[in-house]
């Protein structure tokens, strides 16, 4: 009786053990995915194309929509990796961005290998879906378009 008893405390705690790594896994992917989303978001703003390159795959795959004035229709903007680096690259560079713009990191759904989020940003609203290449978080796909008229 003792060694069944003993049994069922091994095996909860072993239990109790998986779900704490497993959650700390999980916590350590929603920090490097936020990590990644933010390098993004202030490699725009802070005129720092390398963080770009750091937290964006190559092969990206983005389009957003954009009006110039609230009563023109969206126009469909696609971009490509090159073309997001060289946009980080100048779109501050005069330093139009006010310090306290806004980064808000929304997380959907954070899984071990992908991840979709959401980001409110000074030039809109972003869709993203990461992956995890090598143990490292990388953009591959963004859907944004500017904020909506009020």
């Amino acid at each position: 009786m003792k060694k069944v008893a003993m049994s069922s405390i091994v095996l909860a705690l072993a239990a109790c053990l998986a779900v704490s790594v497993l959650a700390a896994q999980g916590n350590d992917d929603e920090a490097a995915v936020r990590a990644a989303v933010l390098d993004y978001v202030e490699g725009v703003y802070e005129v720092a194309p390398e963080r770009i390159r750091k937290s964006v795959h190559p092969e990206l795959a983005k389009r957003g929509f954009s009006r110039r004035s609230p009563n023109d229709p969206y126009r469909e903007i696609p971009m490509t990796f090159d073309e997001l680096v060289k946009l980080s690259e100048g779109y501050n560079k005069d330093g139009h961005i006010a310090a306290d713009a806004p980064k808000e990191v929304i997380l959907y759904e954070v899984l071990d290998q992908t991840a979709s989020i959401k980001l409110i940003a000074e030039w809109g609203i972003d869709y993203m879906h990461l992956a995890k290449y090598e143990g490292e978080w990388k953009i591959v796909n963004v859907l944004w378009q500017g904020h909506p008229p009020e």
